[in-house]
């Protein structure tokens, strides 16, 4: 009992560490709460990120609508109205690391270095995206806003 009462207080509240380029991901229940980045984010920078085919990527598995970027996928969740269902706290731990949440996703975790499979040489031993890149896509991600408020 103790063991699991453990385990769940280690699950809610986890600070993982970081390396000298990364800021430390503090994950309190399914939200990473402060920016990983002294960096505000940008919506402008962070529609660029989603939409880039070398940067995020983002558009490979996910759809937004009213987003001027073709061929968009459909392998992960519609992000259209996102910032009506999560937190910007909640979107960051999905963008940062989805595989606290769901061990089997198919997420990458963008702001991993260790602990990873099958990572292309240009990305060991460095994170896929900067946090400044990951607080831009927040921004982004979070004015994603349904039209029936």
């Amino acid at each position: 009992m103790r063991w699991a009462l453990g385990a769940m207080l280690f699950c809610l509240c986890t600070q993982v560490m970081a390396t000298s380029e990364q800021q430390a991901m503090r994950v309190v229940g399914d939200a990473i709460v402060a920016p990983l980045s002294d960096v505000t984010g940008s919506a402008e920078e962070g529609e660029q990120i989603f939409a880039a085919r070398d940067t995020g990527h983002c558009v490979l598995c996910h759809q937004v609508s009213g987003l001027d970027a073709p061929f968009q996928g459909n392998i992960g969740p519609a992000l259209s109205g996102i910032g009506d269902r999560l937190s910007p706290a909640q979107i960051r731990l999905r963008i940062a690391d989805a595989s606290l949440l769901n061990a089997q996703t198919i997420m990458p975790s963008y702001y991993l270095i260790e602990g990873l499979h099958r990572v292309d040489e240009r990305y060991r031993g460095r994170t896929a995206l900067s946090g400044a890149q990951i607080e831009h896509l927040v921004a982004y991600l979070a004015q994603l806003r349904s039209h029936k408020q």
